[in-house]
């Protein structure tokens, strides 16, 4: 058998402890080895009166059987007291029990101010003192186990019961936030609802019933919510008579009831009542993160099917007039610049790893075709979102506390160079009206020079802030796509570190929602959550890997919706389809199932169509020239040369750190072959360096050798064969 609970050592405070529920509460307590504080005012159910009797007797029954209590008569509308006793007599406070309570049961329409407000403040109001008297104690002390006391009239109603039912299902809420607050210290706040015989049921239950109901059938559960091995939080138990069972939230699918350009009508509403109320396929949100994380995904689906808003407000047009202001403002421009070490950083942080032999040309800057993610082109341009320059354009007067990423679109031109600065232009390109909020679309133009490198675009849903009456769609925003209705073609799967969003968040995203535990618990979440960008980053290199081999000059485009949340630690699986050149993907939590990224695609450049030489302001690569001279001689000689090396050399020539070009000099088959292009089969030496570079060695002005061990130029594969390469070429090429 398990170990009996104990509480050896625990100091525990009841109130209302003498009588009823409280009693059976005080003495298990004490059974078990608490030091229990038993408070008790001494008045009748009403609340009427005082003493001291009650709570003194409850402690000397303790202190017969050899249990340690000591009485504290004090309402708990003073909490302080209350906690005092259990610090003055015991040196701690480590349990805080609310069970103290009064009824003053009226009809709805005699309920006079003082019956509403004593039961508030004894219910309420009381064990909010309580609780924060000893809440800054169990900080400190980093434990603390909180049980509240609700009732099946504050859950359901009951007739005559609205004081007392209002007062206990705000207890419950109270609970709830508890819970979450007090999660980092490893406070636990737990709401019973218990169904027992006591001096308040004895008035509204028959006798027999109340003997049916004892107080010591609740004891046990409440024991266990306030053990400090119960890991239990937030949770809400009906008790009485042997039974126990948990209560949740439940919430139907709903039913959108906007119709295409059509205003909102209680007719809708109506129309649509049965839909609304439909508990078929219901969900149990649990969390308020979970409760209003689907809004951003309804509001696109009624994007999508094209439903205009309702029109209501007569002050519409002014307000839209301000955001017609707004649309085509430019933001401040600004330069990004990144080192080889930030490229690296990103790469770690989206889960590139050497676990991976494929991921080592994105995590080591010496691997010979070292190259930067496609999706740190978000990082390069997240400054004119991270700098809270959307506050200050003007008409943009929203809480920006309630911004959420909804949308995000990538697109590269050429690949990132691995190291460099980029000049970034930032307007607002529209914004639209969704009724419950607002959507401020965002490009970012990023150039190296006057060369466009990558275009971003921000979509980034307000809440709260829509209903002015303007426009619902754009043509300037990059539209979401669903994925295919059949199995996935392929799927990638995985596991985020606890560290993820620690290591992220070094790439330039300094929220504290992803970092800080109190930040993230205001805002609603138990605890830090991954950034987008980062599962968006995770999610692309997974299609990246699995459709393009790594090759980062293939990628052209991404776009995601952002759903849900991820929390570190959580595994991520991409589902992919494959339609010509785009890759269609969703990202789901593995553990829960949730879709995290949904209607996301990538783009390819066909592998055909993978350009190998990209044109840069100083025209034609020299190198060009060069292989295609080789590649004239060879027709004379090939023979011979092909007898001697017998291998196939893949050229890498880069251009301002990017690769531009890629040839082929093939010396294994027939007379030999020089080309453009990676190998056909597999090559035995692939070199890289720049073209500037490699005219020097061509012209004799820089040693191969030295140009290895400097990093000028880079080797992978039989890097002896270029030994051959470079013996063949003065005997034969005499360039």
């Amino acid at each position: 058998m398990a170990s009996p609970l104990r509480f050896d050592g625990r100091v525990v405070l009841v109130t209302g402890a003498g009588g009823g529920l409280g009693r059976a509460y005080a003495l298990a307590f004490a059974e078990r080895g608490a030091l229990v504080i038993v408070n008790d005012l001494g008045g009748d159910f009403k609340g009427v009166g005082k003493g001291s009797s009650a709570a003194d007797k409850v402690v000397a029954e303790i202190r017969r059987k050899g249990g340690k209590a000591v009485a504290n008569y004090d309402s708990v509308e003073a909490g302080e007291k209350l906690v005092k006793t259990a610090l003055d007599t015991f040196g701690r406070i480590d349990v805080v029990v609310n069970n103290a309570g009064i009824l003053r049961d009226r009809s709805f329409s005699r309920i006079s101010d003082e019956d509403w407000d004593i039961i508030h403040r004894v219910h309420l109001r009381g064990s909010f003192q309580v609780t924060r008297a000893a809440w800054d104690h169990m900080k400190k002390q980093n434990y603390g186990r909180i049980l509240m006391t609700s009732s099946a009239s504050g859950i359901y109603g009951n007739f005559g019961q609205a004081n007392y039912g209002a007062a206990k299902l705000g207890i419950l809420g109270l609970c709830n936030t508890l819970a979450i607050e007090g999660r980092k210290n490893n406070i636990h706040c737990n709401t019973i609802a218990p169904s027992a015989g006591s001096r308040m049921t004895e008035t509204v239950l028959p006798e027999d019933l109340v003997e049916a109901l004892k107080p010591e059938y609740v004891a046990p559960l409440v024991l266990w919510l306030c053990h400090e091995s119960c890991e239990e939080n937030g949770g809400l138990f009906e008790v009485g008579a042997g039974w126990i069972g948990k209560l949740r939230w439940e919430r139907t699918l709903g039913a959108i009831v906007r119709k295409r350009n059509q205003p909102m009508t209680p007719e809708a509403v109506r129309d649509n009542w049965e839909k609304i109320c439909d508990f078929s396929n219901a969900s149990k949100p649990q969390t308020i993160q979970e409760s209003t994380s689907g809004i951003v995904e309804v509001l696109h689906k009624v994007d999508s099917e094209g439903i205009s808003p309702n029109r209501t407000s007569h002050a519409a047009p002014a307000a839209t007039s301000g955001f017609v202001g707004a649309v085509g403002h430019k933001l401040p421009s600004f330069s990004s610049s990144y080192t080889e070490l930030q490229s690296i950083m990103y790469a770690l942080g989206v889960g590139a790893s050497v676990k991976n032999p494929k991921d080592l040309k994105f995590v080591y800057e010496g691997s010979a075709d070292f190259s930067c993610l496609p999706t740190f082109g978000v990082i390069v341009a997240q400054k004119s979102m991270m700098n809270g320059g959307l506050a200050e354009v003007p008409g943009l007067s929203f809480n920006f506390a309630k911004a959420l990423h909804g949308e995000q679109y990538l697109e590269l031109y050429k690949p990132l160079p691995r190291s460099g600065e980029l000049k970034c232009e930032a307007v607002i390109a529209d914004i639209l009206d969704k009724g419950s909020g607002v959507v401020i679309v965002m490009d970012v133009h990023s150039y190296s020079g006057k060369e466009l490198i990558c275009y971003n675009q921000f979509s980034v849903f307000v809440v709260g802030s829509g209903g002015f009456g303007g426009k619902r769609t754009s043509e300037k925003l990059k539209a979401a796509v669903a994925v295919p209705n059949r199995p996935p073609d392929a799927v990638l799967r995985d596991a985020t570190s606890l560290n993820q969003a620690a290591l992220y968040r070094l790439s330039g995203d300094w929220n504290p929602l992803h970092i800080d535990p109190d930040f993230a618990s205001v805002a609603g979440f138990e605890k830090p959550i991954l950034h987008g960008l980062c599962t968006f980053g995770f999610s692309a290199r997974h299609v990246l890997q699995q459709f393009a081999d790594n090759d980062v000059s293939r990628f052209k485009a991404i776009k995601v919706r952002f759903a849900k949340p991820v929390y570190p630690g959580q595994t991520l699986q991409t589902e992919m389809w494959k339609e010509g050149n785009r890759i269609h993907f969703q990202t789901k939590v593995q553990e829960t199932g949730d879709i995290v990224i949904s209607n996301a695609y990538v783009d390819l450049v066909p592998a055909s169509g993978v350009s190998t030489q990209t044109p840069s302001e100083g025209g034609e690569l020299q190198s060009a020239l060069v292989f295609g001279e080789i590649g004239r001689r060879l027709k004379s000689v090939g023979h011979e040369v092909v007898k001697k090396a017998n291998a196939v050399f893949e050229w890498h020539i880069t251009k301002g750190g990017t690769v531009a070009a890629k040839w082929t000099i093939d010396l294994k088959r027939g007379s030999g072959e020089v080309y453009q292009g990676p190998a056909k089969g597999s090559a035995d030496v692939t070199i890289i360096i720049s073209d500037e570079d490699f005219m020097e060695v061509v012209l004799g002005k820089l040693d191969p050798q030295k140009a290895f061990f400097s990093g000028r130029l880079k080797a992978r594969g039989n890097i002896m064969l270029s030994q051959k390469l470079q013996m063949i070429l003065k005997d034969y090429a005499k360039l």
